[in-house]
């Protein structure tokens, strides 16, 4: 379902808040169907981000460390694109 969100798990350094939020924004425009929100839609997304922010650093905090790290890297972390032409 959420093909472009990143596997967190196993990045060093470990993921951060920003990267996490970033995930739980994408889980939550998905899942609702709202990829902008409007005034109306705004208080109820941000307290889904919140709350899908928290249970991932949860997640993340409970479990094992991976013994390969994952294959892609979140966004914030990848080079620019132009960087590598």
């Amino acid at each position: 379902m959420c093909r472009n969100i990143t596997t967190l798990r196993g990045l060093e350094p470990a993921a951060t808040a920003a990267e996490i939020e970033a995930a739980a924004r994408q889980y939550v425009r998905k899942v609702s169907g709202v990829q902008s929100p409007s005034a109306a839609t705004t208080p109820a997304m941000e307290r889904a981000i919140a709350r899908v922010s928290e249970a991932t650093g949860e997640l993340l905090a409970a479990l094992p460390p991976r013994r390969q790290p994952p294959r892609n890297l979140p966004p914030s972390r990848r080079r620019p694109v132009a960087a590598t032409r």
